[in-house]
């Protein structure tokens, strides 16, 4: 029997493969590529090799979060833990609607045969701290200091305590878990909570690794972002912040094409940049993203750390 095409997963590839197409010839068509990347004449090769140098520690940042968070398992391990990490953001950024995200506990299994029970909870907390930090980045930049209300400075102060509170429900919810859990829902929500921050110390420094990824991260991506349009740090760092916020939503198309554009650009036109020169700038913006992920992949190839001899996915 002849399998149906529309299957809803084959379906959905085809519409992000539609969109990715449709918005390579719709900038054609607008600006014409050549036009689109004739700034980039302008732009010192220095530079451009300290902004990527720059991504590439924050990248390095984001694998100490990992190796630290590991330490008792990966210990000893840790351009393994960049490679992973490396190989994980090619597929993060590539991949639509957030399926690169299944690469994570698939790339611990083979590089550290750590279990999914272990590591998918660990991605989940990572991805929480991570809009959380992306999101009091926008609510600081979007209400400079001088405005400050009282209202903002209550939603500011409430919006800071969730991660705390966070881990402090897990752990609670732990500690009754571990008394009245007698079926297996019960027994499997423990085992996910297990792999979640289980001292305060650890939750701090996953926290601090953290705001200094996305600090240095979003720090250059605004500087980019300046390189080809005249706007105040404020205004770029918005930017930078909105865009990278697409990326952690499911809402992420093929390379984020036209997604992130969009976040860049709704971030840009409150500080009076023309749409069609914010269009520009963030579609040069993501071009640099983009090539960091794909040099960052390549990398990751050159980068000793062979997958642990048993391939299969622990459990």
């Amino acid at each position: 029997m002849v399998q149906k095409s529309h299957h809803p997963a084959f379906m959905r590839w085809l519409v992000n493969i539609a969109i990715f197409i449709a918005f390579i010839v719709g900038i054609q068509i607008y600006y014409g590529w050549l036009d689109l990347l004739a700034p980039w004449e302008d732009q010192s090769p220095a530079r451009l090799c300290l902004a990527l140098a720059l991504v590439f520690s924050s990248y390095w940042v984001r694998s100490m979060r990992v190796y630290d968070y590991f330490r008792d398992q990966i210990q000893g391990s840790f351009l393994r833990c960049f490679k992973l990490t490396l190989q994980h953001n090619l597929l993060n950024n590539l991949l639509p609607m957030r399926t690169g995200e299944i690469s994570f506990p698939v790339l611990m299994s083979r590089y550290f045969q750590i279990s999914i029970l272990r590591s998918v909870p660990a991605l989940l907390w990572f991805r929480l701290l991570d809009l959380h930090t992306v999101g009091a980045l926008a609510l600081l930049i979007a209400n400079p200091f001088p405005r400050y209300t009282l209202p903002t400075i209550l939603m500011l102060a409430a919006w800071m305590t969730l991660p705390a509170l966070a881990f402090w429900g897990s752990n609670r919810l732990k500690s009754v878990l571990e008394t009245r859990a007698q079926n297996r829902v019960g027994s499997l929500l423990l085992k996910v909570l297990h792999g979640m921050p289980q001292e305060s110390i650890a939750f701090r420094r996953t926290w601090v690794w953290t705001l200094a990824t996305w600090a240095v991260k979003l720090g250059v991506f605004a500087w980019v972002l300046r390189l080809f349009v005249d706007i105040p740090w404020s205004g770029a760092l918005l930017g930078a912040v909105l865009g990278d916020l697409t990326s952690i939503l499911p809402v992420h198309n093929i390379g984020g094409a036209g997604t992130y554009e969009a976040g860049v650009v709704a971030g840009l036109l409150p500080f009076g940049v023309g749409a069609s020169a914010a269009l520009a700038a963030a579609i040069n913006l993501h071009l640099f993203l983009l090539a960091a992920t794909l040099f960052g992949g390549a990398l990751s190839l050159l980068l000793k750390g062979e997958a642990h001899e048993d391939r299969q996915v622990v459990l």
